[in-house]
């Protein structure tokens, strides 16, 4: 029994159609692209358990030109879901969004969907470093939206006003953190304007005083920066538990919640049996002590900073700016186009707690990026109503 396709016309007459693929089909496109997000790997499915997924293709004729890894939430007591699509899907934003989203919400609506909730992954403004550590010393100025961008991209500004046209509802993450993924990022790109790789020393000399000092400084101490490919046995195994540790540590401290152990363990395993390249467990030791250890990812051309830990001791080693530069310099052998240190807020006020991580992440000399954020569409609009007031209330 072939699975079921949903199609729709574009506007330069040929039909996208849509249907489910198999994990194989999916990786293989997603491995095709220069850049797509880990959110949208077969194996994150599998990281998420608690949630129903689906692979899917987009087809022009027999060739599949977009994928999508599909979450589906079910509604207590109702065969009804909510269909997740993390930083995705990997399609043509630049096309006609009515052709490649209406086949799209057609099959999510016959599997029982009652709403959409997708994350294009499409840039709208870019800050430079030196803009928002000017805006961070001016009193006046509160959030990224105070400063004037470095960039505007136009491709950003027409997949929003799109999206509005075709009834999507923007989803506000209040200038924090969202309930789903970043809005705003911030990244260190590895490739000139010219599409030439950058050196080491070009990023170097990019980061600020403080930065190269630290990396230096945590040579000189010794600072020792190891990896590990996380299937590769009892050691990787070893090395696993030892980050879980420093990161509950890490919870304690910044006052966050920590991931149990059971997470990175399905996380890592699924991933690197994906791909022997696609996630690794990064780990700086001064005199034997682990003083800071992180999770790297890289899907093509794009690099990422997924977790991160450091210990209360031996801050004065700097093993927190060490293992990032081994991991930049990873990437940077890798032929990344992109370093992507992950989630930041909006905020460049001094005195929000949430400022120091910015502060962090732009003394590598990158720059903050926004997304057009996550979008929902409701499908069936009393029930869709009805989980957006017990998501209000819930937060």
């Amino acid at each position: 029994m072939s699975a079921p396709v949903s199609a729709a016309r574009s506007g330069a007459g040929s039909a996208l159609a849509v249907r489910v693929v198999t994990a194989d089909e999916h990786l293989a496109f997603v491995e095709s692209r220069r850049s797509a997000s880990f959110l949208q790997t077969p194996a994150w499915g599998a990281v998420k358990s608690e949630w129903r997924r689906e692979s899917l293709g987009w087809f022009d004729g027999e060739t599949m030109v977009g994928s999508a890894l599909v979450l589906y939430r079910q509604l207590p007591r109702l065969r009804r879901f909510l269909a997740y699509l993390p930083e995705g899907p990997v399609i043509d934003w630049s096309g006609d969004l009515g052709a490649w989203l209406g086949p799209l919400t057609a099959h999510l609506k016959e599997q029982g969907a009652f709403g959409v909730r997708m994350g294009p992954p499409v840039v709208t403004r870019r800050w430079d470093a030196p803009t928002i550590k000017a805006g961070i010393a001016d009193d006046a100025v509160r959030r990224l939206d105070d400063v004037a961008p470095t960039a505007r991209e136009a491709l950003g500004a027409r997949v929003v006003s799109e999206l509005t046209r075709l009834g999507w509802r923007e989803q506000g993450g209040a200038g924090g953190f969202a309930a789903g993924q970043p809005r705003h990022v911030f990244q260190i790109p590895l490739r000139h304007a010219d599409g030439s790789a950058r050196t080491e020393d070009d990023v170097l000399s990019t980061m600020n005083q403080q930065w190269r000092r630290n990396i230096k400084k945590a040579t000189k101490q010794g600072v020792v920066v190891t990896t590990a490919h996380v299937t590769q046995g009892a050691e990787a195994a070893a090395e696993l538990e030892a980050f879980h540790a420093l990161y509950v540590h890490t919870a304690e401290r910044d006052h966050f919640t920590p991931r149990p152990l059971s997470y990175f363990r399905t996380m890592l395993t699924a991933l690197g049996a994906e791909n022997g390249e696609r996630i690794r467990l990064w780990s700086a030791r001064h005199e034997g002590d682990l003083v800071a250890s992180t999770i790297a990812i890289r899907v093509g051309a794009h690099a990422w900073y997924s977790y991160g830990a450091s210990s209360t001791e031996k801050r004065d080693v700097r093993g927190s700016n060490a293992v990032q530069w081994a991991m930049i310099c990873d990437a940077l052998a890798a032929g990344a186009d992109v370093y992507d240190l992950r989630g930041i807020t909006d905020t460049l006020d001094a005195d929000d707690p949430h400022a120091g991580l910015i502060q962090f992440k732009v003394g590598t000399g990158g720059e903050a990026v926004e997304y057009v954020g996550e979008w929902d569409l409701p499908l069936n609009r009393a029930l869709y109503r009805a989980f957006d007031v017990y998501m209000r209330r819930r937060g």
